[in-house]
């Protein structure tokens, strides 16, 4: 039954139509515009020489045509034509066969120089008609200022551009040159600004983009690096923006995922719990990588899928070191597949690139129970251009690998030699349910390896100190270690008899010979001095 009548002839307001996308195909870019462009809107496109504008342009073009779209390319500058795209060539995108069917270029400059803005608006006006354009990029905005009288002149061409393209159903791209601390009129004339830009951190050089403005559709704020390679430009947004909205349920039926190492699987009850992160605290040569790989193995031997994310060992390498320490069987693993190894050359890296890269080879492998050994922290914090965004990177990547029930391991470096044992980020504890503790102790000029489990959130566990060591068959743990105290400070004070160090015996203090018992002191006689 309706609630009112409705008059003659009037029909009920229905929801709002959804505006159409122009979907871009940049890697990326379509996930920071939740959707693509908006069919229709006009968008500025700033940046200073080198920052990527060109190549973000035509790949927008390039894949626009593929989609069945028509695109006109209308250049204001110097350059031919002929030297831009020998440019691109080397680009996948670029196909000769579209051009100049679907993918018009023309020039504007002389209708430019010799009618101003009223010759290229007819120019570009009568072009756009001709070739049923559905996406127009004007590059070299900044000619078209210098012709303009004042800024509202340069607004009204504006106007008249978007009032044709909107008929057309055009979507508009303005290229222009942007340095810092400039101001471009057209920022409040257009629907969307996307700004990129290319500075130095240090030797790096560093392109990024940010979507300024965004009118009609949300869109993912801030800073997001780009990558001009091969495939073009590629984006990568901030993990912790990625992932800004997790999910908060996980898989629940969890199990216990063992080392394979006894004493150390019953100081933690049997393993760690399954889609938990650990982190392997260590100094250099305690033993982190090797067991992140027993943790791999034992798993592999299970029938669980692994992963070793490292940054320092080559493959090859680390199954040599392996071997070496009686893991031979991990050239097996990886040969079935079983054990993938990721190795990241010691080159610049991108930090969300190297999160993208683990996590959509973990989509694709499409397993369950994967175990994953990320070694080391320290190749993801070489990669950030900005050192502060490391806790909320870490927190984003590993609440993301949780929800897809990979259980994972993280090697950290710690002073070689160091009083106390405060992790080197303390911000670390927060992304992490267990931490384990692996050092060096000095006892009569002897160096011990000690192992400990410092934290785990969801489990119980003997927080004991026990020795390790390492020989041609593996890792070994020893019972909890009674011949010192104060280990964890680093001033070890002898107690009892002392362990001997591995391979050794060590006599008791005194054998084979008789005990003496101490001389008294003797007080001592006052000198005498000879008179004068």
């Amino acid at each position: 039954m309706k609630d009112q009548a409705e008059a003659p002839g009037e029909k009920t307001p229905g929801p709002a139509a959804k505006a159409e996308r122009l979907l871009t195909d940049v890697p990326r870019l379509d996930f920071i515009t939740k959707g693509g462009l908006l069919k229709g809107d006009c968008y500025s496109v700033m940046g200073p020489p080198g920052s990527g504008k060109t190549v973000l342009a035509n790949q927008i073009a390039f894949n626009h045509v593929k989609r069945g779209g028509r695109a006109l390319y209308v250049t204001l500058l110097s350059e031919s034509h002929a030297r831009m795209l020998a440019n691109l060539e080397a680009m996948t995108f670029f196909d000769p066969s579209v051009i100049p069917s679907k993918l018009h270029y023309i020039s504007g400059y002389r209708e430019l120089e010799q009618e101003g803005l009223k010759g290229l608006l007819e120019l570009v006006r009568r072009a756009a008609q001709d070739h049923q354009a559905t996406l127009l990029i004007i590059d070299g905005m900044d000619a078209a200022k210098e012709f303009a009288r004042s800024d509202l002149s340069f607004k009204r061409f504006l106007q008249s551009l978007q009032t044709f393209t909107s008929i057309l159903g055009a979507t508009v791209l303005l290229l222009s040159p942007h340095h810092e601390g400039e101001v471009h009129p057209e920022s409040t004339a257009v629907d969307g600004v996307f700004e990129l830009s290319l500075w130095l951190s240090g030797p790096r050089a560093v392109r990024e983009l940010v979507a300024m403005k965004f009118r009609g559709s949300d869109s993912l704020l801030g800073k997001h690096e780009v990558e001009i390679s091969d495939r073009g430009i590629v984006i990568h947004p901030r993990t912790e923006v990625q992932f800004a909205n997790p999910q908060d349920n996980g898989r629940e039926d969890r199990i216990r995922m063992a080392f394979g190492i006894p004493r150390l699987d019953e100081s933690i009850h049997g393993g760690v719990l399954s889609g938990s992160t650990t982190m392997l605290l260590g100094s250099p040569g305690t033993g982190k990588t090797l067991l992140g790989l027993h943790f791999l193995l034992q798993g592999a031997r299970e029938g669980q899928p692994g992963v070793y994310f490292g940054f320092y060992e080559t493959p090859p390498r680390l199954i040599e070191k392996a071997a070496g320490v009686g893991l031979s069987d991990l050239q097996k693993y990886v040969d079935n597949g079983l054990i993938e190894i990721q190795w990241q050359p010691p080159l610049e890296h991108n930090l969300d690139a190297l999160a993208e890269r683990l996590l959509e080879r973990i989509h694709e492998r499409k397993v369950n129970r994967l175990r994953l050994f990320v070694d080391s922290v320290a190749g993801f914090r070489s990669a950030a251009v900005y050192p502060e965004r490391m806790g909320r990177f870490f927190s984003a990547l590993s609440h993301q690998l949780r929800m897809l029930d990979v259980t994972t391991l993280y090697s950290e470096e710690t002073p070689l030699l160091s009083p106390g044992v405060d992790s080197p980020h303390p911000e670390e504890a927060a992304y992490v349910e267990n931490i384990i503790l692996l050092r060096y102790v000095e006892l009569r000029s002897q160096l011990y390896r000690l192992i400990s489990v410092m934290k785990m959130r969801e489990s119980l566990y003997d927080s004991g100190i026990r020795e390790f060591s390492i020989s041609e068959e593996g890792i070994s743990v020893a019972g909890t270690f009674n011949s010192a105290e104060s280990i964890l400070t680093g001033h070890a004070r002898l107690t009892g008899n002392v362990p001997a160090p591995p391979g050794k015996s060590r006599k008791p203090q005194g054998s084979g010979k008789k005990a003496q018992k101490p001389r008294k002191p003797q007080p001592r006689k006052p000198s005498r001095r000879r008179r004068s």
